[in-house]
């Protein structure tokens, strides 16, 4: 037994604990071959040194040969022939899914087919062919909108490769919320990404806004300044500003203030905001 080592089998993949079996000089970066509940898989270690317990069985093999890392090669060119062959099998079966990416396990035991539908289908008859034509084990997984676009490897509206293509391991759990604490617009074209759920870069600056936004009124709320009472009318989060309108002799002025500069008189709740959001998730089906 040796100590934990995270390892990564697909690029933006999850990392996944193992034993290290005692093999010594396992290094970020070093290519590994992992026995693990699927069979033998070729990956790279992430964490030298993990702090979770891995699954029991789930150990380093050995470290990666020439021969393997050859091997791994020649896996991936497979791959890519073996979608375009399920491919043509899921048309030629009239079957209405969409293949998006496939796994060949590395000692060629089993080849695991993802796809996307929106319906239940049975499958059963593309298995069978598959695995008269492979020759192996066959598993199809569906799996959801985002893993699509994960495979798929787009471009997001920041002119960069999307966030789970390249690094994101896990999807986090994104909210409305989120983009309304963030001063963002809730117009879809906004705030969806590729995948047409919320873009996973709202969750990454949630908690400097939580923590800058503690002590700042919402927009609506009234609010005391040293030049009297009035409504906020706009807040910068990140400069720690907030408009205020104040109306003085039938006139209203206009000023920023900085947080310490108000005092919260009475918030303000703001029905149609709500109304907005329930709106949103119905439509997109966020719920």
């Amino acid at each position: 037994m040796g100590n934990i080592v995270g390892v990564r089998f697909k690029k933006a993949g999850k990392i996944f604990n193992f034993d290290s079996n005692g093999i010594e000089d396992l290094k970020r970066g070093t290519e590994v071959i992992a026995q693990t509940i699927r069979g033998l898989e070729y990956g790279k270690i992430e964490i030298e040194d993990a702090f979770y317990e891995t699954k029991q069985g789930n150990f380093i093999e050995r470290k990666a040969t020439e021969q393997d890392k050859a091997t791994h090669i020649s896996n991936k060119l497979w791959e890519k022939e073996a979608v375009i062959t399920c491919k043509e099998k899921v048309e030629a079966h009239g079957l209405e899914m969409k293949i998006i990416d496939v796994d060949l396990i590395f000692d060629f035991t089993k080849v695991v087919f993802y796809f996307t539908s929106e319906k239940r289908i049975d499958f059963r008859e593309l298995v069978r062919d598959l695995a008269y034509v492979f020759r192996m084990r066959i598993e199809l997984r569906q799996v959801g909108i985002r893993d699509e676009a994960k495979a798929i490897n787009s471009v997001g509206m920041c002119g960069r490769g999307l966030c789970c293509s390249t690094f994101l391991g896990n999807f986090q759990p994104v909210s409305i919320k989120m983009a309304k604490n963030q001063g963002l617009s809730l117009n879809p074209n906004k705030i969806f990404g590729a995948c047409g759920r919320l873009m996973c870069c709202l969750k990454y600056e949630e908690g400097v806004y939580e923590e800058l936004g503690k002590n700042l009124p919402n927009q609506g709320d009234i609010v005391k300044t040293t030049d009297g009472t009035g409504k906020v009318i706009a807040v910068n989060i990140l400069q720690q500003l907030v408009k205020v309108e104040i109306l003085k002799d039938d006139t209203k002025n206009y000023a920023f203030y900085h947080e310490s500069e108000i005092k919260i008189v009475k918030k303000v709740f703001r029905a149609e905001e709500e109304i907005s959001e329930e709106l949103v998730k119905k439509l997109y089906e966020l719920e």
